[in-house]
């Protein structure tokens, strides 16, 4: 599913200013481990392919966005913002997630800035703002938009507004703590 981001908010500039640093927790993100029952689960789990990886309904978000080559750069992100706990946890989350080109669309610099320790509490907002507290698939979101004349708005759990309006094929990554819908823009926060 692909979501057509109406009301952005902020500027791209806002990104890259300076924040106030933060103790950052270490954590690593590595493919996910195949799990005991892994052969059992293939042949039984409706998968989705994104990024040419099978995501997988038992994996958590963030097992199924770190097999994906089309979200390296949201997990990396994800990791330096010691938001990995969060998104592991049992939600439910619906993540709007900007695909590498996505980020790659920001002006020069942009991400790399972001990733810098000291600008933790900016990168943490940014990421934050792709996430609604709620497990809703595809055909909500669309019965949704088609219920308020073509947009669904909802909070993020920045605090943000998020206003969306529907284009394309409809796609459902589910896990069980949450679903992820594949965005192709990085939504600035207010």
């Amino acid at each position: 599913m692909k979501f057509r981001t109406l009301l952005l908010g902020a500027a791209a500039a806002a990104l890259s200013a300076a924040c106030t640093s933060t103790a950052a927790t270490e954590t690593t993100l590595a493919a996910a481990p195949a799990k005991a029952d892994a052969p059992a689960a293939a042949a039984t789990e409706a998968t989705v392919m994104v990024g040419g990886a099978e995501t997988y309904p038992s994996r958590n978000i963030v097992e199924n966005a770190v097999n994906s080559v089309d979200t390296t750069t949201l997990v990396a992100a994800v990791t330096a913002a010691g938001l990995v706990e969060t998104l592991t946890s049992p939600g439910p989350f619906i993540v709007f997630a900007p695909v590498n080109d996505a980020f790659a669309a920001l002006p020069v610099g942009t991400v790399d800035n972001l990733l810098l320790p000291e600008n933790k509490a900016t990168l943490t907002k940014v990421l934050t703002a792709h996430v609604v507290a709620g497990d809703l698939k595809a055909a909500d979101l669309i019965a949704l938009a088609a219920a308020s004349g073509g947009t669904a708005t909802f909070t993020a759990v920045s605090g943000d507004t998020r206003t969306f309006a529907i284009e394309g094929a409809a796609a459902d990554v589910d896990q069980p703590n949450g679903v992820i819908h594949v965005v192709d823009k990085v939504l600035l926060p207010n």
